[in-house]
């Protein structure tokens, strides 16, 4: 009898301790919970963007409020650019406040695709895959489920690594070879935040940048020396909307081409503003490619754009079908093929260093 009693107590306490332990299908059970149940959330974290040989890196800061309001700030650390992409009951906008221009896009952004930085886009990743892999590592809960990137084939899958007390800490995608072309570390998550009533419009953010260039200036000049730059510029602006006159200092190549595919005919021409050079590639895989170059718009200009939001090199820009078009440095890329898928373009695009490639003169 004594042995029988103490055989049940093992197996009791055993069955006891096992009931206690934290699983990692629980945990993630317990994070999408939490996670559905969002009002609202600010999250801010850092990214590293790897395309070919170039590494860009941002500070990131995200705003959620339910059910469809989102407000993206992304600040490249190199040079201090920032672009806000926004979704309001109004359309999904992407700013760029340095220019005084936004582009509009009639898109499902960010239903339609995986999104690195967007807890909801992390979980359902996660949750829609039969197949996602759970791993404890260290008193780490990691998984690795597929993700839906249409226009970059090259990003196949996530890994996502968060704690026992339910924070995402790291979220990775990777390309078929295992290497991480994304990675976004979480610094902070505020998971009840409260936002002014115009925190998600457009004019928000435009207003926002304005009064911090002001202070700026006022910091910087005194009040004759101002009167006189303004006098310069209302000259300088004249018959046109923009405050100053850009050149392109360098015609940028792309250094990968598909295979057969050459340069046939290259144009620059004067715009009022402006150059713009016109690049004509032929072969199986033909394409145009527009470099031209842009300034800062003198009143806050909305553009109206057919296609997606996409990361393309240092920046947000737009994709379609069978074009794609970004800002960088100063400078407006527009690539169009009637032959090519957006994950051709793409890999074109990446291809190109916008480093340092025009001057505002």
């Amino acid at each position: 009898m004594k042995k029988i009693c103490i055989l049940f107590s093992l197996i009791l306490i055993i069955f006891l301790t096992g009931c206690g332990k934290v699983s990692s299908e629980s945990i993630l059970k317990d994070l999408t919970n939490k996670i559905n149940k969002l009002n609202s959330y600010t999250l801010t974290g850092n990214l590293d963007v790897t395309n070919e040989n170039n590494s860009y890196n941002y500070d990131v800061t995200v705003s959620y409020m339910a059910k469809d309001k989102f407000r993206i700030s992304l600040i490249n650390t190199s040079n201090n650019h920032e672009q806000v992409i926004l979704r309001n009951d109004e359309g999904v906008f992407v700013l760029t406040p340095s220019l005084n221009k936004s582009f509009k896009f009639q898109s499902d952004w960010p239903y339609n695709n995986s999104q690195i930085y967007l807890l909801g886009s992390i979980i359902d990743d996660l949750n829609n895959d039969n197949k996602t892999l759970k791993e404890e590592d260290n008193g780490k809960y990691i998984y690795t489920s597929s993700v839906n990137y249409p226009n970059n084939n090259d990003l196949v899958k996530q890994k996502v690594t968060v704690t026992s007390d339910l924070f995402i800490e790291k979220v990775e995608v990777l390309n078929n070879q295992n290497e991480a072309e994304m990675i976004f570390n979480v610094k902070n998550i505020d998971y009840s935040p409260t936002f002014e009533e115009s925190y998600f419009e457009v004019n928000s953010i435009i207003n926002s940048n304005t009064s911090d260039n002001s202070s700026s200036e006022n910091e910087d000049a005194s009040e004759s020396d101002n009167q006189e730059k303004e006098e310069t510029k209302d000259k300088n602006t004249e018959n046109t909307n923009t405050t100053e006159t850009a050149t392109l200092d360098d015609i940028i190549y792309p250094l990968y081409l598909p295979s057969g595919t050459v340069l046939e005919d290259q144009e620059k021409v004067s715009k009022t503003d402006g150059e713009r050079v016109i690049l004509t590639f032929t072969g199986d895989k033909g394409f145009t490619l527009v470099e031209e170059t842009v300034a800062r718009e003198k009143e806050f200009t909305v553009i109206p754009t057919y296609g997606e939001p996409l990361q393309v090199n240092d920046t947000i820009g737009a994709v379609t079908s069978n074009s794609l078009n970004w800002i960088s440095g100063n400078v407006e890329y527009y690539i169009v093929s009637d032959v090519m898928s957006s994950d051709e373009l793409l890999s074109i695009a990446n291809s190109i260093n916008v480093s340092s490639v025009s001057s505002l003169k």
